[in-house]
C-alpha cells in the first residue's frame, strides 16, 4: 500500500495532500458541483478488487455536467481508466469509495451565469466501510424536509447543491435517535431517503417511487430492480407511493452504492412487517452483495460481469 493517497485532480495524478481548491472557487459558494459516489469492493477469496458499474456512474456524471453547462475533456471509458489507474495507484486491499468530483472551478463569486465559468474535475479514493449496518433493520422517520421538484433543482441526477436538503433530513433524523430519513414531495407522496431510493413489498410485489416522484436514477436502483425480475421472477411497479402505505407495507427496504440494500424496521417509530428483515429483502441483499464483489457462489439466472470492473492491486 502506498504512504500517501492519491487524487486525480486538474488533469494529473498528484498527491492527496496537495489536491486542493481556492476559497474563491466558484462550486464553494454556489454549489455548481455534480459529484458520484463509486463502491470499490475487495474480494478476499480472489484477492481483487470490483468496481461496481463504474461506466454506468461516469455517465450519470457527464448528465449532471450537461445540466451545469460544464464542458469536460473526457468521455465515460477514459474517466473509467482513469479510475482503474487511481485506484491501483493507492493500493487499498479492502473496500474503498470512490468520489468524482466535476465543478465550476472559476475563482469568481460574483457571477451566476454557468455559461461563463471554467470547469474541472477531481477524483478522490478513500478506505470505507459499511455506510449503515446491514445486518439489522433500521428506524426511519418522515422527515419535516421535503424533497425539491425537479422544476427547483434537477433530481435525476447528483448535483452537490441539491444534497443540503438530504443533509438536513439526515441530520434531523439522527438528531432525533432514528437511523435515516425518508422524504415526502411536495404533494406528500414519498420519494425517497436522505441518501438512497426506496422500495416497499405489498402482496409479493415490489414497488417503488417513479422517475417523475424526484427520486434520484439511482444505479443500485436500477440494479435491484434487475435482480428482483431476473433471479427472484418478482414483478416491480412504479407508481406515486402515499406515506401510510409504508406503514402497511409487509417490507420497506432502501438502496443506494453507500447503503447497499438495507432493511427498514420502523417508520415513525411504526413497526414495518414484523420489525424484522424481510424474507425478499433478505434475498434480495445476499444477491446484491453476491453480484458486486464478483462471487460466483449463489446461483444466478443472468450474467451480471458486465457490471463489474475487476483487476489486482
Amino acid at each position: 500500500m502506498t504512504v500517501e493517497g492519491m487524487a486525480f485532480h486538474q488533469g494529473s495524478k498528484i498527491l492527496l495532500k496537495d489536491a486542493k481548491v481556492g476559497v474563491m472557487t466558484h462550486a464553494l459558494h454556489y454549489g455548481t458541483a455534480a459529484f458520484e459516489g463509486i463502491r470499490g469492493n475487495w474480494n478476499s477469496d480472489n484477492n481483487n478488487m470490483v468496481i461496481f458499474r463504474l461506466r454506468e456512474h461516469y455517465e450519470r456524471l457527464l448528465r449532471g455536467a450537461k445540466i451545469l453547462r460544464m464542458n469536460l475533456p473526457y468521455t465515460a471509458d477514459e474517466l473509467s481508466e482513469i479510475t482503474v489507474d487511481l485506484v491501483k495507484s493507492n493500493g487499498y486491499k479492502q473496500d474503498v469509495y470512490i468520489r468524482p468530483l466535476a465543478y465550476k472551478s472559476h475563482e469568481l463569486v460574483a457571477n451566476l451565469k454557468l455559461h461563463e465559468l471554467d470547469d474541472d474535475l477531481s477524483i478522490i479514493v478513500i478506505p470505507f466501510g459499511a455506510y449503515i449496518d446491514n445486518d439489522k433493520p433500521i428506524n426511519c422517520q418522515t422527515s419535516s424536509w421535503r424533497r425539491p421538484e425537479d422544476t427547483m433543482m434537477p433530481t435525476g441526477v447528483k448535483l452537490s447543491g441539491l444534497y443540503t436538503t438530504s443533509i438536513l433530513a439526515k441530520t434531523e433524523a439522527v438528531s432525533a435517535n432514528f437511523d435515516e430519513a425518508i422524504l415526502l414531495n411536495f404533494d406528500g407522496t414519498v420519494s425517497e431517503g436522505s441518501g438512497e431510493n426506496l422500495f416497499m413489498i405489498k402482496n409479493n410485489e415490489i414497488i417503488t417511487p417513479t422517475e417523475t416522484d424526484n427520486c434520484l436514477l439511482g444505479i443500485t436502483r436500477d440494479s435491484i430492480i434487475e435482480i428482483a425480475e431476473k433471479e427472484l421472477g418478482l414483478n416491480v411497479i412504479e407508481r406515486k407511493i402515499h406515506r401510510s402505505e409504508l406503514y402497511l407495507a409487509e417490507e420497506v427496504f432502501l438502496t443506494g452504492t453507500a447503503a447497499h440494500v438495507t432493511a427498514v424496521g420502523t417508520l415513525d417509530s411504526r413497526k414495518i412487517g414484523t420489525g424484522s428483515i424481510g424474507t425478499i429483502t433478505k434475498k434480495l441483499q445476499d444477491l446484491y452483495f453476491s453480484i458486486v464483489i464478483g462471487n460466483d457462489s449463489v446461483k444466478k439466472n443472468a450474467d451480471y460481469s458486465k457490471w463489474l470492473t475487476s483487476f489486482s492491486i
